[in-house]
This record gives structure tokens, C-alpha cells and sequence, in this order.
């Protein structure tokens, strides 16, 4: 008998022992069919990871979002061992400073019994006590082979697989960080990692003894060594969905990068196992951890494991230490409630005079930090209308840079970009954009050359000894923040003086093969859209800002995550100028008459950028403006440098900055650190979404804490604008919301850790040091200051002036929406005419409240 036909004769027979081992041990570990719904839940199982270049908010628990709240706390401990609630101890700390009440803790009871019984003194009482007291919380369920061997030899095999499968996955999916290329990089995933396997011996080193012949063993493709491993571990149906949530969770920051990669391709229209073939790779070394131990206590536990893995999943019941910290949970978002409500129906001031027309109207993104911008520029011009809509202005588009084929989605990520619009200079002809593409195309090929040359593994060591003196002037000019550590993307290759000059170019026409820009009839319909979705159909300014917004940064590889969320990750220029530009045009005007909208003929508008970093504005096209308008410009210009400061004042206190007065010029300052863990606060805070005339909520400061969205349901006539707020904005606003909470409330598990660690890995995202997994989420910098959290982990609560029929209706129709609301992820208000009466929507029921 031939060596290898020996070890596939040994292997069947270990596998077929295992399984009548299982067998005989638990009834119900028959094996039964279901693999294929078992992977289609894993397909989706873990939440996307934007890469780092375009990096935005995404909820962690989005494959949970079909279970309330509470089972979802429950089943992410059991199967994954991870906590979605605070430690207990938070929220006695809340209860002894009073920001927990009786009448919160009482509404959150009541919401846990479904009303069953009156929580009287005694009903309270005994919660208390049992908030008291010392929590013992169930142990998990849910375990990996290598769980199993760890627990039963303390062995370290989980940490080591994780290490050896992100070090695999960084080198396959590398963006061009790397010297050297992966040669198995033109292969499917798993097909590329099992040819690496047969001549990677680094598993053997770490003690894997005989891994490269068990590997040899499996299927060519993923399905097949999936269905494989199953039999093998005789995993049975109940247990599928418990252990391979628990094995992806393991490496969840590969799975969620390979979740986006499949979730691109789904927005094409095409199907994606990128996932799957992930799974496969990680059920490999499940597979071989299996093969390589047969010693009783091993087996014996993987046995023990699988049964707790089927009443794992068979069990309904909650864990009750969990249900405890879920209603302390619900009782701090009923006491930011109860304080947000009391804002909300203080009384309006009376305006002092009417004015007939506005001298200026300045839309913003509903981003939280826009709120307190729109309150500065309100108070130095109290005349000023400002209005909240997404950033993205309603034009999802695809901007292409100067030198480049393809561009960024500048559009939230729950769309495809509809138009590609590429970049151009202003004023330049067909010669002098040859040589504008060409310098740039040759600048970034020798930059290409020189960072080789710089790290490769022997010119490195020469370059150092030789240049790096040379460097100290620009090393000591970027500590002191006089100049950028490297230069912007959007800048590189070009001259400061073609800067300038470059800007969207929305004219219709062909290039390379695609069709780029707006014709007339779809720059009028997308005109109309944008302002019927501001509820801005008449009564327009001399001046209406467009402000897209950005952020700057240095050393910050999370940089696009300052930026705005809903245009994909980047800022919002772009979206801003094109906007303007089309709604400046007189065609497209003519046609917007046509169709019941008439923009006065003296308005004009503007594309600009708010810098959440620095709250300064930028105003593109000037040399387009009008000369008529030159006396507003510049009013416009000095209310919105009395805004900046303003702005920057009130943020101060949370970045530390001791006096306000010193805000200018330190926040600028902070803007161009690159030891700066916390340029800027970013949406942390964030705790509602208001959709509502501005008048409801004008007169009150809600401390940055709020994605405002102007919404007039009068204007509304068939109520489509209301639909697209709850499944667009209001979505994107919830994505936001459970992503800083995830990363408040459990940072190893649902963030990226400590921003100081940080090690950019194929330019894709980031590692814990020079190892471990793939982080997700956002930093512990981003939600906390070192000595309390700037996030407080709140589930987000929407307000919406609408009536609660129509309300009902876009529940009904949009299942994803409604699942949001019914299992209270989200807290749905509806608003009346007035702003004060409130109605909250609970169990399918609205509930006044007081």
C-alpha cells in the first residue's frame, strides 16, 4: 500500500470513528442535511469592513438585526462569546449620579414584562436588588476545534491559526503596501491558500506536526472541503450556524473585509463566496487540529463541545444576568430621553420681525457635527435659514480624479453611483491637459520607484546611512505642523498652482467607453429631486450654500472616517459643486419652471466644504459668481468666520483645549499633528435623528449630538421623500449610531483598539501591533478621552414630524426598516404639527409620552 493511500485509509477511519462517537453520545448529533442554508447565513453572518481608503460606519450586529435587541445580546455572548451591553458596574455608576432615575429604570421594567404587571415599589425594589448583586453570566456555547484543544492542553492553537490566516489574507488581498507580490494572487482564495499549504511549512514549526499531508487531503474547492470537514467533525444541522459564526467571528476582520468585497459585487449585480472560501480556509485548520489530536481528552471535549452547541441552539431561554444589563440598558436611553423631550418642548422664542426673504440659506450634511456649525452661523445671523440633508446632496455619483480610470463612490454605501463625473482644470485646453496628465501620471510613477527603492531589502539600509540627514528640515517642519507629512491624495502629482483650478466636469460625453456627466433632461430631474427633498420649492435666497463636508488630518490612517459617511466615505466637495453647478444653470432652471419650481432669477448657489476638523468653509467656483453678489459674498464671508469661531469655541472644552479663546489657534494646530490620536471628535455623542421643519428645533442646543434633517410633510404629497428619509439617511444615521456604540461598549470585540498600536497593513486597514486580526470598528481614541467616554453608548432615537399612518406605511413596505424599529435597535417618535406632543411607536402601537 502506496505512503498516501495509508494516511487517506487512516484519515476515514478516524473520521467514521468520530462520528459514531458523536452519535452514540447525543441523540439528537445524527447528522442532518442543511449545510446550504447554513451557508447562506454565513454569507452574511459578519458586517462589511470598508477599506481604509474609503472607510465608513457600518453597524457590527447588522446580521442580527431580524432579533430583538435583547435575544441579539444573548446569542452574541453565548455563540460568540462577546459582550453588546456596558459592564454592570457603568451603570450603577449612572444610577448613583442621578442620570439614571426611578421613572427610567421603571419604563425600562415595564418594556422587559411587555406591560404584564405594574412596576409598583416592590416590582422595583426587587430589580434593584438584583442589580445590586454580584452577575454570574452563562458560558458560552459555541466553540472552534481549536477552542477545544486550547481548553483541554493549554495550547495556544486559536491565537496561532488567527495569526497565520491574517498574515496569509494580508499578503493575498494587498493593495500595493507590499515590496513583494503573493504569485497565488490570481486564484480564487481558497485554491490560492491550499496551493501556499503545500509548501508552507511554517504551520509545522508551530507545532502542527503533519499539517501539509491533512491539507492535501481536502477538496480543490471551498463547498466540497466545507461539506468535507462537516462530515468529518460530524457537525450536525443544529450546529452549523452556532459554529461557523463562531469560527468567522474568530477572524472577523478578514471576514468583514471579505463581507464588502461580496457586497460590492452584489451592488453590480453579481454573486460573491469570497465568504465562504474565507470559511473554508479557517475549517481547514478546524480540520487539522481535528486530524492531528486523537487523544481521548481532546476528543472527549470536542464531543462535550458539539452537544453544547446543539442546546445551545435548541435553548430559547435568555440568560438572566443578561436581561438585567439589557433593561439598565434601556434605562439609560429612556433617561437621554426624558432630557432630550424636555429640550424639545421648551417654548420657542417669538422672532422678533419677519423677513420676507432670506439673505442667505446654507444646506448642510444632517452629520452631528454640521448642528453645531448651523447654531453658530444662527446665532451671528439670525435672519439665516439653514437646512439639514444628506451630504451627498441627492447625486450619487462616481468622481474620477485627474490621471485615473476609475474614482471614488461618492454616495452612501447602501447605493451605486448612476453618473460618473470626471475631474478637470478650469480654463485649460486640450494641450495643457495632456501636459497636466502626463507630469502628474510621470510624478506618481517616480514616487512609485523611489519608495521601492527606499524599502527594499538591501538600497534601505545604503539610503539611511547616506540621505537621512537630509531629511531633518522637513522632519522638524511636519513635528511643528508648518508643513504635511505627505502630501493630500486629491493633490498628489499636480502644481499649487493647477490646484486651484480643478473641479467637476458634468458635460455630457463619452470617455473611455463610459458615459460621464449630465444630459439636460437628467440634471433637471436630479435638480428637482434635491430640492423637493430639501422642502425647498420657493422663497429662495439671494445666496444658498451647498456644504459638503471634509476633514483634515495628518498620520491618520482612519482619515476617511472623519469624512462624510454619506458619500462614501470622502468629502463631500464634489457632490457640492456639482450640485451648484447644475442648479445654476439657466436650462435647468427653465425646465424646473416647467415643472412648478421657480428659482428667482437673482439667486445663486454655492458649492462649499465645512472642515469638521477645523470648522472653517471653503467656497469653491468664485470667479463664477456673479459681480452683482460681491456686497453678499462678503457678508457671507464674515458671518461664517464669526461662525467658525464660534464653533470652535464651543468644541473646545471636549478637546481639551483649557481656554476657548485659544481655540483658533490651537485647533487649527491639532489639524496638522501628527501625534494627534484626536484631531476631532467625529460624529462621537451622536444619540438622535430628527426629521422636522428647522423651527422645531432652532431654539434648542442639542450639544452636537443630533443628524438634523429638514422635512416638511406638508410639501410631501405623496409622501416619497418621507420613505427615503427612513430608508436612506435614517438608516445611514442608525449604521453610525450601534458603530460607535459597538466600539463604546465592547472596543476588542466591535472596534480597532488602541489607535497608538496601529500598523497599517495592505493598505487596507489596521493591526494591533505587528499581528492578530484585521481591526474593525473605530478606535478607543474615537469614543473616549482617557477618563470618561465622549460616546456614551446610546441606541439612537428618531424624531419625525409626519403623520403616524404614513409612518406605518413605510414600515410596512420596508422590512429591513421596520425590523430596526420593532426589535429596538433604533426608538421611533412621531412629532406633531406643533413639536410638542410625541407619540412613541412600541409593539406595533404608538404610546403618548409625557
Amino acid at each position: 500500500m502506496s505512503q498516501e493511500l495509508a494516511i487517506a485509509t487512516d484519515l476515514e477511519g478516524t473520521r467514521v470513528a468520530a462520528r459514531q462517537q458523536l452519535e452514540s453520545e447525543h441523540e439528537a448529533l445524527r447528522p442532518l442535511e442543511g449545510l446550504d442554508a447554513a451557508l447562506d447565513e454565513a454569507r452574511t453572518r459578519i458586517a462589511p469592513l470598508w477599506p481604509l481608503q474609503s472607510f465608513v460606519a457600518v453597524n457590527p450586529f447588522l446580521s442580527l438585526a431580524g432579533k430583538q435587541f435583547e435575544e441579539a445580546c444573548n446569542v452574541m455572548k453565548r455563540v460568540a462569546g462577546a459582550d453588546m451591553l456596558m459592564p454592570r458596574a457603568f451603570y450603577r455608576e449612572l444610577i448613583a449620579s442621578g442620570r439614571i432615575t426611578d421613572a427610567d429604570l421603571r419604563t425600562a421594567i415595564s418594556g422587559a414584562q411587555q406591560g404584564e404587571e405594574p412596576v409598583d415599589d416592590s416590582v422595583l425594589a426587587d430589580w434593584k436588588s438584583r442589580i445590586a448583586a454580584e452577575e454570574s453570566y452563562a458560558e458560552p456555547s459555541a466553540f472552534t476545534a481549536a477552542d477545544v484543544l486550547d481548553a483541554a492542553h493549554g495550547t495556544r492553537a486559536s491565537a496561532e491559526i488567527t495569526e497565520q490566516i491574517s498574515k496569509w489574507c494580508s499578503a493575498y488581498w494587498d493593495e500595493g503596501q507590499a515590496a513583494w507580490r503573493m504569485p497565488w494572487r490570481s486564484m480564487p482564495l481558497y485554491r490560492a491558500w491550499r496551493a501556499a499549504s503545500e509548501i508552507d511549512r511554517s504551520p509545522e514549526v508551530l507545532g502542527f506536526k503533519g499539517f501539509r499531508k491533512v491539507i492535501a487531503t481536502l477538496p480543490d474547492e471551498p463547498i466540497s472541503a466545507i461539506t468535507h470537514i462537516v462530515e468529518t467533525l460530524a457537525l450536525p444541522k443544529r450546529a452549523l450556524d452556532a459554529y461557523f459564526f463562531r469560527v468567522l467571528f474568530g477572524i472577523r476582520g478578514w471576514a468583514a473585509y471579505a463581507r464588502y468585497l461580496g457586497w460590492s459585487k452584489e451592488l453590480d449585480g453579481e454573486k460573491s463566496d469570497t465568504v465562504i472560501e474565507l470559511l473554508a480556509v479557517r475549517l481547514a485548520w478546524d480540520y487539522a487540529v481535528f486530524m492531528l489530536n486523537d487523544d481521548d481528552a481532546f476528543r472527549g471535549a470536542w464531543v462535550d463541545a458539539s452537544v453544547a452547541m446543539v442546546d445551545g441552539q435548541l435553548s430559547n431561554e435568555p440568560d438572566p444576568e443578561l436581561l438585567v444589563d439589557s433593561v439598565l440598558q434601556a434605562a439609560f436611553d429612556a433617561s437621554f430621553q426624558r432630557e432630550l423631550l424636555g429640550k424639545l418642548a421648551a417654548p420657542a422664542p417669538e422672532p422678533e420681525a419677519v423677513v420676507l426673504r432670506k439673505p442667505l440659506q446654507a444646506a448642510f450634511c444632517i452629520d452631528v457635527r454640521s448642528e453645531v456649525f448651523r447654531r453658530a452661523l444662527e446665532r451671528v445671523a439670525p435672519d439665516v435659514q439653514t437646512i439639514g440633508f444628506a451630504g451627498f446632496f441627492g447625486f450619487p455619483i462616481e468622481y474620477v480624479p485627474i490621471g485615473q480610470q476609475a474614482g471614488t463612490a461618492q454616495c452612501p454605501v447602501l447605493l451605486k453611483p448612476k453618473f460618473v463625473v470626471h475631474e478637470t482644470v478650469a480654463g485649460a485646453d486640450e494641450d495643457e491637459k495632456t501636459e497636466i496628465l502626463g507630469l502628474r501620471l510621470l510624478r506618481r510613477r517616480a514616487a512609485k520607484a523611489w519608495k521601492s527603492f527606499k524599502s527594499s531589502a538591501v538600497s534601505s539600509f545604503v539610503y539611511v546611512e547616506t540621505a537621512g540627514l537630509t531629511f531633518a528640515p522637513k522632519l522638524a517642519s511636519d513635528a511643528l505642523g508648518a508643513t504635511r507629512t505627505v502630501k493630500h491624495p486629491s493633490a498628489d502629482g499636480l502644481d499649487d498652482k493647477v490646484l486651484p483650478r480643478t473641479g467637476p466636469d458634468i458635460a455630457h460625453a463619452e470617455a473611455g467607453g463610459r458615459t460621464t456627466g449630465f444630459s439636460e433632461t437628467q440634471r433637471i430631474d436630479m435638480a428637482e429631486g434635491v430640492l423637493k427633498a430639501m422642502s425647498l420649492r420657493s422663497g429662495f435666497a439671494r445666496l444658498v450654500m451647498l456644504a459638503g463636508h471634509g476633514s483634515t488630518t495628518v498620520n491618520n490612517p482612519h482619515a476617511s472616517g472623519l469624512d462624510c459617511g454619506a458619500c462614501g466615505g470622502n468629502a463631500g466637495e464634489p457632490n457640492a459643486r456639482v450640485a451648484a453647478m447644475i442648479l445654476n444653470d439657466p436650462d435647468v432652471r427653465a425646465g424646473l419652471a416647467e415643472r412648478g419650481i421657480t428659482i428667482t432669477a437673482d439667486t445663486w448657489f454655492l458649492g462649499c466644504l465645512h472642515d469638521t476638523t477645523t470648522d472653517e468653509i471653503s467656497i469653491f467656483d468664485r470667479e463664477h459668481i456673479p459681480e452683482t453678489h460681491a456686497e453678499d459674498l462678503k457678508e457671507l464671508e464674515q458671518w461664517l468666520s464669526e461662525a467658525s469661531s464660534l464653533a470652535r469655541a464651543e468644541r473646545s472644552s471636549l478637546l481639551g483645549v483649557p481656554n476657548p479663546a485659544d481655540a483658533d489657534t490651537l485647533i487649527s494646530r491639532r489639524s496638522r499633528d501628527w501625534s494627534q490620536p484626536r484631531p476631532e471628535w467625529g460624529l462621537a455623542g451622536n444619540a438622535a435623528f430628527i426629521a422636522a421643519p428647522r423651527a422645531r428645533t432652532r431654539h434648542v442646543d442639542l450639544d452636537g449630538r443630533a443628524f438634523l434633517h429638514d422635512y416638511d410633510w406638508r410639501q410631501d404629497e405623496d409622501f416619497s421623500v418621507l420613505e427615503l428619509i427612513m430608508t436612506a439617511p435614517m438608516v445611514v444615521a442608525s449604521w453610525i449610531n450601534l458603530q460607535y456604540y459597538g466600539s463604546a461598549v465592547n472596543t476588542a470585540a466591535f472596534g480597532c483598539g488602541n489607535k497608538v498600536l496601529h500598523n497599517v497593513v495592505g493598505t487596507i486597514g489596521v493591526l494591533q501591533g505587528n499581528g492578530g486580526d484585521l481591526q474593525t470598528g473605530l478606535s478607543w481614541q474615537s469614543v473616549h478621552d482617557g477618563k470618561r467616554f465622549i460616546h456614551e453608548p446610546l441606541r439612537l432615537n428618531v424624531f419625525i414630524e409626519a403623520p403616524t399612518e404614513q409612518l406605518e406605511r413605510v414600515l410596512e413596505k420596508h422590512e429591513s426598516v421596520a425590523e430596526l424599529v420593532e426589535n429596538e435597535w433604533i426608538y421611533l417618535f412621531a412629532l406633531a404639527d406643533d413639536g410638542h406632543s410625541r407619540l412613541r411607536y412600541d409593539g406595533g402601537a404608538w404610546v403618548p409620552v409625557a
